[in-house]
């Protein structure tokens, strides 16, 4: 009864299964130990960050270039403000606002980027506080530079004179005629009656949109290794019942299984040929006779 097995087209069907069901594990895995990276990536800058507020403040030379193992901790450096930008679009405490973005001139003539505050509403130059003036000494959370379209920045481009989408070296390079860090540092304390901007977590170690897209693939791809193997069996039952009903002589002829269809197929032709052979002697016997 299980003969079909042997046939061309269940060879490829059992072929299939055995190549479809590991690869689907192995994807399902893959995507399952993405989210756990996030996870695990997501805890340790949680606990950086709250460490890194504790640390004593060190050089911002010391720091970089910024990584995952610096972002968050607490750098201090010497300058004179400079060129001031609005950062629009960005929300504290589900309340939609701007950051104050001033650049400090170092010794060494390059700018770090300094966030002074964030204040609500629509971005207004006449409502940002101006910068102290003279030698200042700042100390805040040190930041990775931002891409457009990632952690809440707005891939926007053509923003109006004194407003800037992302903080990047790569963006203010294209406002101001000197070098600037490929970072930037958000005060612990907002200046001139400003709020504070939170230190926000790297890229791609939150738990965002994309963490939970690989748990998502992670379920489909197990899933379609219990489809795999329920299409199995159900083609298998499929055939047996076929067979079965063609023992019984129930089946009707294009639906008998396809071993049996072509045995059959076989012995007709066989049928076929001996008729032929019968024809012609039927035929020879009564030209004698006549």
């Amino acid at each position: 009864m299980y003969r079909f097995l042997l046939t061309p087209r269940w060879w490829g069907i059992n072929v299939f299964v055995v190549l479809a069901i590991p690869f689907c594990i192995f994807m399902g895995s893959w995507q399952l130990g993405r989210f756990e990276d996030r996870v695990q990536d997501h805890e340790t800058a949680t606990t950086q960050q709250e460490s890194g507020r504790r640390e004593a403040a060190r050089p911002l030379t010391e720091l970089l270039p910024v990584d995952k193992a610096t972002v968050g901790k607490q750098a201090t450096v010497t300058g004179r403000y400079d060129d001031q930008f609005l950062v629009p679009e960005r929300k504290l405490d589900d309340r939609t606002g701007f950051y104050v973005l001033t650049l400090l001139r170092t010794d060494g003539g390059e700018a770090l980027p300094v966030v002074r505050g964030w204040l609500p509403g629509e971005p207004d130059p006449a409502r940002a506080p101006a910068p102290p003036a003279g030698q200042v000494t700042v100390t805040g959370s040190l930041q990775a530079a931002e891409s457009p379209g990632s952690n809440g920045v707005s891939g926007r481009s053509g923003w109006p004179d004194g407003q800037t989408g992302s903080i990047s070296a790569a963006t203010l390079l294209n406002l101001v005629p000197y070098d600037v860090y490929d970072a930037w540092v958000t005060l612990n304390e907002g200046d001139s009656g400003m709020r504070a901007v939170p230190v926000s977590a790297p890229q791609n170690t939150g738990l965002d949109l994309k963490a939970f897209q690989n748990l998502g693939y992670t379920a489909e791809w197990f899933a379609f290794v219990g489809f795999v193997i329920f299409m199995w069996f159900r083609l298998l039952r499929r055939e047996l019942e076929l067979a079965r009903d063609a023992e019984l002589g129930l089946a009707p002829e294009d639906e008998q299984p396809d071993e049996r269809r072509d045995g059959e197929n076989g012995q007709n032709g066989e049928s076929g040929e001996s008729g032929g052979s019968g024809d012609k002697a039927d035929g020879a016997k009564a030209g004698l006779v006549s």
